[in-house]
């Protein structure tokens, strides 16, 4: 059996890696180059994890010897098979996050692809508020806050990547219960394609934690 260890946005990084090594071979022909490439695709994808077995190591600095697309996706697709899952969670488990959120709609639980889920997020179309819940030290961390389309591209705070962007504002309590400020970033409108480009939840965290002090 198969050990987890490669959470959804390191395998987002290593498929990037993958891409970078796949550009590289497809346009260069300087041996010395390609063999630079090859040695920071390997030492990248290693790099991005704080503890790994000899076994691991050895099964991330493949990725440095492939020659084709063909040899670059079947190793992603075997490398798929170690992913750590987003954890289970309940309906309502997520409603109890959700106090004061009154008929709150749940997302269909069971269409997700929990694998290639870093935070689980939807949007309430008729009141425009963003959900997000996210997997932090054992426990779950509820977020929500008003969506504006932007209607225009950009790069969004948690994913990085240049896509059509929300200015996401939660509002938070800051020294008494009467007493609230607000929080606001540009983010992805698309939840699904958010996840699937994340490669670090540095700016993720930082901004999910600073709303819920």
């Amino acid at each position: 059996m198969q050990t987890p260890f490669i959470h959804n946005h390191q395998f987002n990084y290593i498929q990037k890696q993958a891409d970078f090594l796949l550009k590289t071979l497809r346009s260069v022909v300087d041996r010395k180059v390609l063999e630079t490439v090859r040695y920071t695709v390997g030492t990248n994808a290693v790099g991005i994890f704080d503890e790994l077995t000899s076994e691991q190591k050895q099964l991330l600095e493949q990725l440095s010897t492939y020659e084709t697309a063909h040899e670059l996706q079947t190793y992603l697709n075997r490398i798929e098979s170690y992913l750590i899952p987003y954890p289970q969670i309940s309906a309502k488990q997520i409603q109890k996050l959700f106090p004061k959120a009154k008929k709150l709609k749940v997302p269909d639980l069971e269409s997700i692809d929990y694998a290639h889920t870093t935070y689980l997020r939807w949007t309430d179309i008729a009141t425009s508020r963003l959900f997000i819940v996210y997997p932090y030290e054992g426990r779950f961390l509820g977020i929500e806050g008003r969506i504006t389309p932007t209607n225009k591209k950009g790069y969004c705070m948690f994913c990085h990547r240049h896509q059509e962007l929300g200015f996401f504002n939660v509002k938070t309590k800051a020294h008494s219960p009467d007493n609230f400020s607000s929080i606001a970033q540009y983010v992805c409108m698309d939840n699904i394609a958010c996840n699937h480009n994340i490669t670090d939840i540095t700016m993720l965290e930082k901004f999910l934690l600073s709303t819920v002090k």
